[in-house]
């Protein structure tokens, strides 16, 4: 394997110092001159008809400087995939959820906008409403959206190979229904934003989003403003998993009020607005029939889907694919079938939440293995491995795997865990428990149809050489994904990682598609790669030129630019650079090698400002059927997990005591931080299994809208986690690596349930293992013997 100086080893992240002292700038830590704040008024009701809105009464109220409503917005559909644009800024005629936008107002202090909200007058006739599946589906039920009959936004049937026919050469066949609850994203820090809107006409809006580049887009085509007017830039995030990878109409409201007032706009959800908000994770009821061979070959599998998706389409349209399309690997699987049925209902819209769309599929799917590697006698383990696909198969939807190390995986945590000691041994009520999964290296396709760039970077060197100064549009939320941009240029440019600066998040940077998809590490690492080439090209070309030397004969290492033949004299160029820093106290000794910072300095002296640049966009993937893009990736990172567990038969209370996970990402560029997104992965997915649900009482309000209610894990719910890093070296990848953001969670959740089996013996297919719930199957269990 290649030696590298900088990548595949352990980096502190770029933010870290920031963050641990208090320096760090969020959105609400800005303040412009002038600012108003602003504030939403919201419907009360899940479906209601708007009769008349008055706000004479806000806007008379002192402090106040604009009130807006439908009739100032105008009624610009937008929403993430442009299939289904099904909302606008503000409502005009009908409220379909509690919480829908109806009004915003500026003010001169946030207790202003929120009284002068109370004053605003709204004349509402209540419409019947429907919160399940089975409620929006039934015959005569009030439709949400007059284009979409039957509360259907978006259905999905998919066939791969010849499924009845495989079932008809099948030994066992079984059929288990699943269901999991709608969940919240949970981070720490609410969504923010300041619009600011200048006197030439430009928009700036900072906003803790992780799509700067999306809201951008969205931003000018519902107010009207040229993109080249528009900067999204994203100061420091307080984590974002999914729900920020949309435009809210708070962004788009405080860029109305700027605009109007001609003045800066401050507005913040609170907690509860961030669950009314919501885009997190759909409640998916997955029906599976899977069939297999004696052996424990899996031959087919047919899969039926519904979503419960609220009142707008949000990344429904996508999750809705996504819930049968991530279940054609990481097993080789011939046939396959898939039915899936997004839902509107009268609540906050569902999105897109970390491990889109798979998650309960898998969950569904690997705790069913379980039960037929039962069935056959088998270790469940063994059945895996049985069936793992390797680097180079193509799976029956056209996924090709171009590495793919779900086989390493398997063994490394059936060691790790110490699997073939514990399974069948431990003591009554603990339990051991084995699941697997994997998920994209970015999604191979931009959200809207174009032809654009994935991701573009720009690195400019100083005028003296000595910092190289990355500028990407990418979205550092917390994932570390500017170390690694880091990390990446100071490896491919040749010098050490202090030598190197990250500016990111900002628009008027460069093009980058945000951070969803887990597609950042390989996306825009290909393009700060290129960058960094490019400038070191460019550095190594004056060089040459100056000492008569040819570029390939010459490279840069350690800061230091070396030589393949004898070094040459190169004082004339060293005489150089101390002619222009005299007096300067870091100038490199007499006997010292060539610097990059001497290069980079006569380089910058010889041409002008020295810039590289960057561009990555996959090639064409997938097949060629309807919804073949969704799914799509250059490369797929899977991952394997055992989770080790003790179950109160007395209470129903399980505890997680361990957890092993293995995941290949490739190439791991910062191995630090490849271990804490596996570990962020397990929590997130351990809370999911465990706590999480939003709850609603029968007229569609959320009941657990705060942290204290909706239970999220904390550090003393978190077992020890052993992390095991796998490398395949993917060749679509910058340095052969790819995605660890999103892969490690798909496991985690059939894991538990496996293991919480394997102690007591009951089958839970429905989410959250909440102790009642896990008491009262038990004592069924009971009864039954």
């Amino acid at each position: 394997m290649t030696a590298y100086d900088v990548i595949n080893g352990r980096a502190p992240r770029l933010d870290a110092p920031a963050k641990a002292t208090g320096r760090a700038v969020y959105v609400d830590d800005i303040k412009l001159p002038g600012m108003l704040y602003g504030a939403l008024l919201q419907s009360p009701y899940a479906h209601a008809r708007i009769l008349n809105i008055d706000v004479s009464k806000a806007r008379k109220l002192p402090g106040v400087k604009s009130v807006v409503t439908a009739e100032d917005a105008g009624m610009v559909p937008y929403g993430v995939s442009p299939a289904r644009y099904d909302e606008t800024l503000f409502v005009k005629d009908r409220a379909r959820y509690v919480g829908d936008e109806i009004a915003a107002v500026a003010a001169v202090d946030l207790e202003t906008a929120l009284e002068a909200v109370s004053l605003i007058e709204v004349d509402y006739e209540e419409l019947p409403a429907v919160f399940s599946v089975e409620e929006a589906l039934a015959e005569g039920a009030p439709q949400l959206h007059d284009k979409y009959p039957r509360n259907v936004c978006a259905e999905v049937h998919q066939e791969f190979g010849d499924v009845e026919k495989a079932f008809g050469e099948c030994d066992l066949i079984r059929t288990d229904t699943f269901m999991n609850k709608r969940q919240d994203g949970a981070f720490l820090e609410p969504n923010g934003v300041v619009a600011d809107f200048d006197r030439n006409g430009y928009l700036t809006l900072h906003s803790s989003t992780q799509v700067p580049h999306y809201v951008m887009r969205i931003i000018a085509m519902v107010l009207g403003i040229p993109v080249g007017k528009v900067r999204v830039a994203k100061p420091y995030v307080g984590g974002g998993f999914g729900p920020k990878a949309g435009t809210n109409s708070m962004e788009l409201a405080s860029c109305l009020l700027s605009m109007k007032t001609g003045r800066p706009v401050k507005m913040n959800y609170t907690r509860e607005q961030v669950f009314l908000f919501s885009r997190a994770r759909h409640q998916f009821k997955h029906t599976l029939t899977t069939g297999v061979k004696k052996d424990g070959t899996l031959m087919a599998l047919t899969n039926e889907c519904y979503l419960e998706g609220g009142a707008y389409a949000s990344f429904g349209i996508a999750t809705v694919y996504y819930a049968g399309s991530l279940l054609g690997a990481p097993y080789r699987l011939p046939h396959m079938k898939y039915d899936g049925y997004r839902i509107y209902t009268n609540r906050p819209a569902c999105g897109a939440q970390r491990g889109h769309g798979g998650v309960a599929a898998r969950a569904a799917w690997e705790q069913q293995i379980d039960f037929i590697a039962e069935e056959l006698g088998m270790d469940p383990v063994e059945i895996r491995l049985r069936n793992s696909m390797e680097a180079g198969d193509i799976t029956c939807n056209e996924f090709n795997t171009s590495s793919f190390g779900m086989r390493e995986c398997i063994e490394a945590v059936k060691d790790g865990s110490q699997w073939n000691q514990k399974k069948g041994k431990m003591p009554e009520g603990k339990g051991i428990g084995v699941a697997c999964g994997f998920f994209v290296s970015g999604a191979g396709y931009p959200i809207y149809r174009s032809e654009t760039a994935h991701s573009t970077v720009v690195i400019k060197l100083s005028e003296d050489g000595g910092t190289a100064h990355v500028l990407t549009g990418s979205a550092e939320i917390g994932q570390g994904s500017d170390t690694a941009m880091a990390m990446i240029a100071a490896e491919a440019l040749g010098v050490p990682l202090d030598h190197i600066k990250v500016s990111s998040g900002d628009t008027d940077y460069s093009v980058d598609l945000g951070a969803y998809s887990s597609r950042q590490t390989l996306m825009t690492g290909h393009a700060t790669k290129q960058a960094a080439e490019d400038l070191k090209r460019q550095v190594l070309e004056v060089v040459g030129d100056k000492l008569k030397i040819s570029p390939d004969r010459m490279d840069i290492k350690k800061g230091y630019i070396v030589f393949t033949d004898e070094p040459p004299d190169f004082s004339i160029l060293r005489t150089g650079y101390a002619k222009e820093h005299r007096g300067f106290r870091d100038n490199p000794d007499p006997d010292e090698p060539l610097t990059f910072r001497e290069a980079a300095r006569i380089a910058y002296l010889t041409r002008g400002s020295m810039v590289g640049t960057g561009s990555y966009k996959p090639g064409d993937l997938g097949g060629k059927f309807k919804g073949a893009t969704v799914g799509t990736s250059p490369a797929y990172g899977p991952s394997a997990q055992v989770v080790e567990v003790t179950v109160d038969k007395g209470t129903g209370k399980v505890i997680i005591d361990r957890m092993t996970d293995a995941h290949d990402c490739g190439f791991a560029i910062n191995r630090t931080s490849v271990e804490g997104q596996m570990q962020g992965s397990l929590s997130m997915g351990l809370g999911e299994a465990m706590f999480e649900e939003v709850k609603f009482d029968d007229k569609g309000r959320i009941l657990n809208a705060n942290l204290a209610e909706y239970k999220i894990p904390t550090a003393l719910d978190m077992p020890n986690v052993d992390t095991i890093i796998v490398e395949s070296n993917e060749p679509n990848g910058p340095f052969g690596a790819k995605e660890v953001g999103e892969g490690a969670i798909m496991p985690t959740i059939p894991a538990i349930l496996n293991a919480v089996y394997d102690a007591v013996g009951v089958k839970i297919h429905e989410l959250p293992l909440t102790p009642e719930r896990v008491f009262t199957a038990i004592q069924e269990k009971e009864r039954e013997k």
